[in-house]
C-alpha cells in the first residue's frame, strides 16, 4: 500500500478484498459490477477535470498557507456575530472529539442518551434566559430562525384571520438586514406581505398578523416593547422576538413582558464566528404552540423499567412523516454547535455567564462616557453592548475607518455616516484603550489609557432583569475543568458514533471524517473571522470558496454554485427558490405544481410546500422505479402549471433507474424543470453526474458526499449547483448589494467547514474519488448478496444489483414471528451497532448504506451480526423461545439490567449481552432499556427542570 495516497486511508477495501467480495455478488470485475448498475448512456466518457491529488503533508502545507492569507483583526462589528471564547476543555473534548462529531440525528434513543441530555441542557439554557417555556434544540441560523417565526406565526392565525386572509407581517425596520432579507425570501411564496416600518407608529389593521421586533435592536439600542406587545394581542396579532441571548443575561427577557416566540442566535455562547457560520440559532415559544414550532425537540421520557431518559419528542411533526404538510422544511440543524454552547452554559454556569454579560455592558459604558467628552454623538442611550455614534463636524467616517484599519480593527459604518460597534466576550482593558485612540486621534482629542474598567450600569431599573436563570444542579456543579472534563466524558460514553462502529444508515451516508480534513478548523485564522470584514482580509476563505465551488461544479457538471445554504433542506428550498425566480423571469411564473416520485425524500414535498408550490406525486413500479407512464401522463395532463419534477438520483429506493435521461425530456417537454436531490450523490461522483443526466439543478449535501461530519445532527452545507439558464438567480446578499434569494445570515453560509470538502477533494483527486464512489456501490452489493439467503433485498436495478444503498425486507419477517424492524433494529445495539435507517423509504424495513469507508472485516463482522438475529428470529418463529420473552423484544439490554440480581428473563445473560465473540472484545453498554415513545409526548418536559411526578 502507498502510505501516502490519501484514498487508500479513505477507503476501507484493498485490491486484496475485491476477489472475495466480487465472487459473492457475481461479477469478475469491480468495472463489470458497475456497467451493469449504472446506466451506460449516462456514464461520463472522461475522468473528472481535477488538480492531482495531494497528500495529507501537501493539503496540510496548503490549507495552512490559505489560512495565512486571512488577516485576523479586531471586529467589532457586530450585527450578530461576536468574537467570543471557546473554553479548551470544549474545543478539545467536544469540537475535536470524533465522538461527537461523528455521531447521527438522535432518532435511535437508547443509544444516543449523551447528546441527548447535552442538547436538553441547550433548550434549557434557551428557556431559562428567554423565560419561554419551550425551546427547540436549534435552527439554522438566526436569519433562518427569524423566517420560520413569520411562517410559524402565520400558521397561528385564528379561524378569522385565515378567512379574512390577513397576510401582512409587520417587520420593525431596526432588526439585523440579513434577517429582514431571509424573511422576504421566505415570506414571498407564502404570499406574506412584508411591511417594514417603526414599531411606535404601527396602526393595527385587520391584515396584520404577526410583528417581528429586535432586543436590542439593530442600532444598539435597547426598546421596551410592553405596552406594543399588549396592543398587538389585543389586535391578535402575535410577537416574535429577535433577542441577543448573552444581553438576557441582564435585560427583563421577553418571556417576562409577553412574547409570543423568542429567537436569536448562539453564537455568544463559546462559538467562533467562523466567516459566518456554523453557529446554533435558538427559537422558543410557549407551551401551547408545541406542534407548531420547527425544528427538534428533546424531552424526557422513560424506559421500560421506569428508569428517567431522554428522546427526541413529538416527532410525528417532522417533514419524514408529515411530508407536504409539516410546518417545515427543517432536518439538519445545528446539533454539534448547540451542544457546546450548553455545555459553555454548565461551564460558566449562571453567574459566570451574567460576569460576561457585565464586563461587556461595563466596557461599552465605559467608552460610551469617554466618546460624548470627545464630541461623538450618542444615538442610542440605552445599551447592552453596541453604539452608535454620530460623528463631529470634523470627523468623517473615511477618516475613521483608515485610522482604525491602520490599527487592525473593524468598526461598523453605517449608510448615513454613523459609526458604531460592538462588544463582547473577548474585548480586554486593552482593547478599549486601543478603541477609545482610534476615535482621539480621529477627533483631534488627547485620550488617557487606564489599567482597569470598573463595573457599571445605564440600564434603568426598568429593563434590569431580577428573574434568576439556570438553577438546575447542571449549571452549579461542574465550574472546574477537571469536572467539566469527566461530565463530558460521562455523556460520551452514552452514545454510538463512527468512533465505535459502522453506522449504516441508509440515504444518510455516514462515511469517515477524517483528522486531516478536520484539522484546520481549529486554526485562529478560519475560527475568528467576522464575515463581514472588508474582502482584503478574507483573501484565504475567498480563495477557497471559489476552489472549491469550482470543484464542485466540475463534479456535478454545472456551471453555476452558491455555498449559501446550511443545510440539505435548505438546499432545496434554495433551489426551488431559483426556478422560481426563472420562471418568473420568462414569464412562466403562473407554474405552482412540483412533481415528486412516491420514493423521494420526505424534505422535498416540504421543501415544495415552503417555496409556496403544490405537489402531485407520480407512482412508483413493482421494482421501485419511477412509473415512466405515470410520471408522462401527470406532466403532459399538468404542463401548463408543471414547474419541475424534484427527483433522487440513485432512488431513495436504492436503484439507478434506466430512464432517468428520458424522464428529464419529459420534464423539459412541458417546459418545466428538473430538481435534483443530491442526497445520494455518493453514488455518482466520478461515475455520472446531474448535468450529464440532464438535470437543471441540483443540491449537494456536504455532510453526506463530501465527508463533512454529522455532528449529532448538523452543522451540515447544502450547497446547490445549477445550469447555466439559471445564475442569474443564484442567491445575493445584502454585503454584495443584492439580497435576491438571500437563504442564509451570512455571505457564504456555513463557511466555517468548507475546509473539511475541499481537504476531501484536493486529498482524493479525480481517481480517488471515482474510486470512493465504485467502492460504496461494491460495499452495498456485497451486503445484498451476502444477505439476500435470509432478509433478501425489496428493491434491485435492472441487471439486479443495487447502488450504494439496499432496502432490507423485514415485513416477512414480522408475519412469520411477530418480530417488527424495530425489535432488529434495537438488538443491533446490543452487538453494539447503530440501527440502519428504520421504515424509510418502505414501511417495515431497514435501508442499509455502509459507505466506502468500511472495511471488509466491518461488514463481515455486520453480515455476521445480522445472520446471528436472523437465527434469533428463526428461534422465535420455530417456537424455541417465547414470543412474550426472548432477546429481540426485550432489546436492549442496558449495563444496570446485565448486572442486577433480578434476572427475569427465560435466556441467558450470556445471550442477552455477549451474542458473539466479536461483541465481547468491543462491548458498548447501553445506558438504558428500550424508552417508552409515547410517554413523553403526552406530557411534554423540554427542560432539566421536567419530572412526571
Amino acid at each position: 500500500m502507498k502510505t501516502d495516497v490519501f484514498a487508500n486511508r479513505h477507503i476501507g477495501i484493498t485490491e486484496n478484498d475485491l476477489p472475495k467480495m466480487l465472487e459473492r455478488i457475481g461479477v469478475k470485475t469491480l468495472d463489470e459490477l458497475i456497467d451493469k448498475t449504472i446506466p451506460e448512456k449516462i456514464r461520463l466518457k472522461a475522468q473528472l477535470n481535477l488538480p492531482p491529488a495531494m497528500t495529507e503533508r501537501k493539503f496540510a502545507e496548503h490549507i495552512g498557507k490559505l489560512a495565512s492569507m486571512n488577516k485576523i483583526y479586531k471586529s467589532y462589528i457586530g450585527t450578530g456575530w461576536y468574537d467570543s471564547i471557546t473554553p479548551a476543555v470544549i474545543q478539545r473534548n467536544v469540537f475535536e472529539n470524533p465522538v461527537w462529531y461523528t455521531s447521527y440525528t438522535p432518532y435511535q434513543t437508547e443509544i444516543s442518551q449523551g447528546r441527548l441530555e447535552a442538547l436538553l441542557n441547550f433548550q434549557t439554557v434557551v428557556s431559562d434566559l428567554t423565560a419561554m417555556p419551550l425551546a427547540n434544540c436549534s435552527l439554522l441560523d438566526e436569519a433562518t430562525a427569524a423566517a420560520e417565526a413569520a411562517t410559524m406565526m402565520l400558521a397561528l392565525r385564528s379561524r378569522a384571520q385565515q378567512k379574512a386572509g390577513a397576510n401582512t407581517l409587520f417587520v420593525d425596520r431596526e432588526i439585523f438586514p440579513q434577517n429582514l432579507a431571509v424573511i422576504r425570501t421566505r415570506a414571498i411564496p407564502q404570499g406574506i406581505e412584508v411591511k417594514v416600518g417603526d414599531y411606535k407608529e404601527l396602526e393595527f389593521t385587520p391584515d396584520v398578523f404577526g410583528c417581528i421586533v429586535q432586543y436590542p435592536n439593530n442600532s444598539g439600542n435597547i426598546e421596551d416593547y410592553r405596552e406594543f406587545t399588549e396592543r398587538a394581542h389585543a389586535a391578535g396579532c402575535k410577537v416574535a422576538v429577535d433577542a441577543d441571548i448573552m444581553s438576557l443575561a441582564l435585560l427583563v427577557p421577553p418571556g417576562e413582558w409577553g412574547a409570543d416566540i423568542v429567537f436569536g442566535g448562539t453564537q455568544r455562547l463559546g462559538i467562533p464566528m467562523f466567516y459566518g457560520g456554523p453557529s446554533a440559532a435558538y427559537f422558543a415559544t410557549r407551551d401551547e404552540y408545541k406542534r407548531n414550532i420547527p425544528g427538534r425537540i428533546i424531552g424526557l421520557s422513560k424506559d421500560k423499567y421506569g428508569k428517567i431518559c431522554y428522546r427526541m419528542a413529538l416527532q410525528t411533526r417532522e417533514q419524514h412523516i408529515k411530508r407536504e404538510k409539516a410546518t417545515s422544511n427543517i432536518c439538519t440543524a445545528q446539533a454539534l454547535l448547540a451542544t457546546m454552547a450548553g455545555f459553555y452554559a454548565v461551564y460558566h454556569g449562571a453567574e459566570g455567564i451574567k460576569d460576561i454579560a457585565k464586563r461587556i455592558h461595563s466596557i461599552a459604558n465605559w467608552l460610551n462616557k469617554q466618546l460624548l467628552r470627545l464630541g461623538y454623538i450618542e444615538r442610542n442611550s440605552l445599551f447592552f453592548d453596541t453604539l452608535r455614534l454620530g460623528l463631529p463636524d470634523h470627523v468623517s467616517a473615511q477618516k475613521l475607518r483608515t485610522i482604525a484599519l491602520s490599527k487592525e480593527v473593524n468598526l461598523r459604518y453605517f449608510e448615513n455616516g454613523d459609526v458604531g460597534f460592538s462588544i463582547d466576550e473577548a474585548t480586554t482593558v486593552a482593547d478599549a484603550n486601543l478603541l477609545l485612540m482610534i476615535f482621539g486621534i480621529a477627533a483631534e482629542e488627547p485620550v488617557h489609557e487606564i489599567d482597569d474598567i470598573p463595573e457599571s450600569s445605564s440600564l434603568n431599573r426598568e429593563l434590569r432583569r431580577r428573574s434568576s436563570y439556570l438553577t438546575h444542579e447542571i449549571f452549579n456543579r461542574y465550574h472546574t475543568e477537571t469536572e467539566m472534563m469527566r461530565y463530558i466524558k460521562r455523556l460520551e460514553r452514552k452514545d454510538i458514533s463512527l468512533a465505535h462502529s459502522m453506522i449504516s444508515l441508509g440515504s444518510c451516508t455516514m462515511k469517515l471524517n477524517a483528522a486531516s480534513e478536520m484539522l484546520p478548523l481549529s486554526n485562529a485564522s478560519w475560527m475568528n473571522m467576522h464575515p463581514l470584514v472588508p474582502e482584503d482580509q478574507a483573501q484565504g476563505y475567498r480563495t477557497l470558496i471559489e476552489n472549491l465551488s469550482q470543484q464542485l461544479m466540475t463534479i456535478t457538471g454545472f456551471e453555476g454554485i452558491t455555498l449559501q445554504p446550511n443545510s440539505g433542506a435548505a438546499g432545496e428550498y434554495t433551489g426551488l427558490r431559483i426556478i422560481r425566480s426563472y420562471l418568473e423571469s420568462i414569464g412562466q411564473g403562473h407554474r405552482n405544481l412540483i412533481l415528486i416520485p412516491a420514493s423521494a425524500h420526505g424534505t422535498n414535498p416540504a421543501s415544495a410546500v415552503q417555496a409556496g408550490y403544490e405537489t402531485l406525486t407520480c407512482a412508483c413500479d413493482e421494482r421501485g422505479n419511477v412509473d415512466v407512464e405515470d410520471l408522462r401522463q401527470k406532466a403532459e395532463e399538468h404542463k401548463d402549471q408543471l414547474a419541475a419534477l424534484m427527483i433522487t438520483y440513485p432512488s431513495t429506493h436504492g436503484i439507478f433507474e434506466s430512464d432517468i435521461a428520458e424522464i428529464c425530456k419529459i420534464i423539459h417537454r412541458c417546459g418545466a424543470q428538473v430538481y435534483m436531490d443530491g442526497a445520494n450523490m455518493n453514488a455518482q461522483v466520478g461515475l455520472t453526474n446531474p448535468g450529464t443526466i440532464g438535470a437543471d439543478v441540483c443540491h449537494l449535501n456536504l455532510h453526506k458526499t463530501f465527508a463533512s461530519p454529522h455532528g449529532g445532527g448538523g452543522p451540515g452545507v447544502g450547497p446547490v449547483c445549477v445550469a447555466k439558464h439559471l445564475i442569474p438567480f443564484l442567491p445575493g446578499h445584502n454585503l454584495f448589494g443584492n439580497e435576491q434569494n438571500e437563504v442564509s445570515a451570512a455571505p457564504y453560509g456555513s463557511a466555517g467547514i468548507l475546509p473539511i470538502t475541499y481537504a476531501y477533494i484536493c486529498m482524493m483527486g479525480a481517481e480517488g474519488l471515482e474510486r470512493a464512489t465504485k467502492t460504496a456501490i461494491l460495499n452495498a452489493n456485497y451486503l445484498a448478496a451476502s444477505l439476500n439467503d435470509t432478509y433478501g433485498t425489496v428493491y434491485r436495478g435492472t441487471n439486479g444489483f443495487v447502488g450504494h444503498e439496499m432496502i432490507l425486507e423485514c415485513r416477512k419477517v414480522h408475519e412469520e414471528s411477530g418480530i417488527t424492524e424495530n425489535d432488529i433494529a434495537k438488538r443491533l445495539m446490543d452487538y453494539g451497532y447503530h440501527a440502519p435507517t428504520l421504515s424509510f423509504p418502505v414501511h417495515g424495513t431497514l435501508m442499509i448504506e455502509p459507505t466506502e469507508s468500511e472495511s471488509l472485516y466491518e461488514l463481515d463482522n455486520f453480515i455476521d451480526t445480522m445472520l446471528s438475529i436472523w437465527h434469533e428470529i428463526e428461534e422465535v418463529k420455530d417456537g424455541k423461545v417465547s414470543k412474550e420473552d426472548n432477546v429481540l423484544i426485550n432489546a436492549p439490554h442496558p449495563e444496570y439490567e446485565a448486572v442486577s440480581d433480578n434476572w427475569q428473563h427465560t435466556y441467558s445473560r450470556e445471550k442477552a449481552v455477549y451474542p458473539m465473540e466479536s461483541v465481547r472484545e468491543n462491548k458498548f453498554w447501553i445506558n438504558v432499556a428500550r424508552v417508552d415513545n409515547t410517554l413523553g409526548d403526552r406530557k411534554l418536559l423540554p427542560t432539566r427542570y421536567g419530572s412526571f411526578d
